[in-house]
């Protein structure tokens, strides 16, 4: 992906921008969780030690963290910062890609086009992307929802190209809802989805329904076929922070709770470790990027089972850990595992967090 350029290409663009299904048991009492006020950089802290963790671990964590590229870090407890750094030259102000965690966000918009009443995610997409948008037959065409390209499960044919969402690289494979794969084509008409709902500019859309609503920075800037959302970790953990308390910020509601259960739960039995555009941990099996194959036991064996995530390549992390009130971002470099969403770093980081936070 040619990471390093691109960050060094957009660095002066921001250098101004301030159906296994558990339902997470999220915060019931808006009154409790902390939310930051917006267009504002005061945020509320809360101490480790008050919060009983084991301290003398913290450092190991943070050494861990600088050594393996991280530039942003920040744990959140019932949306107040409980432990923030920052690494290998950045700040508070430093902007980083979210990469595929960024999915999340598209579901996230999904959801409130289809709470507008403007979208259905049974519906076959090209009601909104218009007929055509692949080569397959007008039957199978047909057959591929909304909920399948937020799945993963549109049954394209992933061999021909990851990214490319020119018709004649979306060819037919098999039947939707027949395989699960990692796909990023499909994946990315979902703006295009939305946008085709809503007769809206998906990033206007977007600012209008999230962004402005919650305080965040930051932008979605196109490379290739992909499309990639870039902000500081802060604005992270607020999207972070508006998930851990199902798609409320403090009393206005975003998301309804119905969308978001559905959204952070199971959404297909191919792979019970995927929700809508989420990573779920606490299944009995999961299937990764870049393989058809299934896997038995927990996506990160060392988290705890309720967390949900957006898991972006490089290594950028978005955790929800309900039972803990914990919303944990990381943002920076590759921290050597190379992989597009999950990586054998999710489990080492969980090893360190679980130590100081256990």
């Amino acid at each position: 992906m040619r990471i390093t350029y691109i960050l060094a290409l957009l660095v002066i663009m921001f250098s101004c921008s301030s159906t296994e299904s558990i339902t997470p048991e999220l915060p019931n009492d808006n009154s409790e969780v902390y939310f930051p006020p917006l267009n504002s950089d005061v945020w509320d802290t809360i101490s480790p030690n008050s919060l009983g963790w084991n301290t003398s671990k913290q450092q190991d964590l943070l050494d861990f963290l600088e050594s393996s590229d991280t530039e942003s870090f920040i744990i959140l407890e019932n949306g107040k910062i409980a432990l923030e750094a920052y690494f290998n030259g950045a700040n508070n102000t430093t902007n980083n890609p979210w990469f595929s965690a960024g999915k999340t966000l598209a579901a996230f918009m999904v959801g409130v086009a289809e709470q507008e009443n403007l979208l259905d995610i049974n519906d076959s997409s090209n009601q909104y992307l218009g007929l055509g948008w692949s080569s397959t037959s007008l039957e199978q065409e047909n057959a591929i929802t909304v909920k399948n390209h937020i799945t993963m499960s549109t049954g394209l044919d992933y061999n021909v190209s990851f990214d490319c969402t020119n018709p004649e690289c979306l060819s037919y494979l098999g039947d939707s809802d027949t395989f699960w794969y990692y796909h990023n084509a499909p994946y990315s008409l979902t703006r295009e989805i939305v946008s085709g709902a809503v007769d809206t500019n998906f990033n206007t859309y977007f600012d209008q329904k999230l962004k402005s609503k919650i305080g965040m920075n930051g932008t979605w800037i196109p490379f290739g076929f992909n499309t990639f959302y870039f902000s500081t970790a802060r604005s992270m953990a607020r999207f972070g922070l508006l998930c851990y308390n199902k798609g409320v910020w403090n009393e206005a509601e975003i998301l309804n709770e119905s969308f978001f259960n559905e959204m952070t739960n199971s959404s297909q039995n191919l792979n019970p470790a995927y929700g809508y555009l989420w990573w779920l941990n606490g299944k009995t099996s999961y299937v990764l990027p870049g393989s058809p194959s299934s896997f038995n036991g927990k996506l990160i064996p060392n988290a705890p089972d309720d967390l949900i995530a957006g898991l972006g390549a490089n290594d950028q992390k978005l955790y929800i850990v309900p039972s803990k009130k914990l919303v944990i971002i990381r943002m920076g470099g590759d921290a050597n595992e190379g992989q597009l969403g999950p990586s054998g770093y999710d489990n080492a980081l969980w090893e360190k967090l679980s130590a100081l936070i256990n």
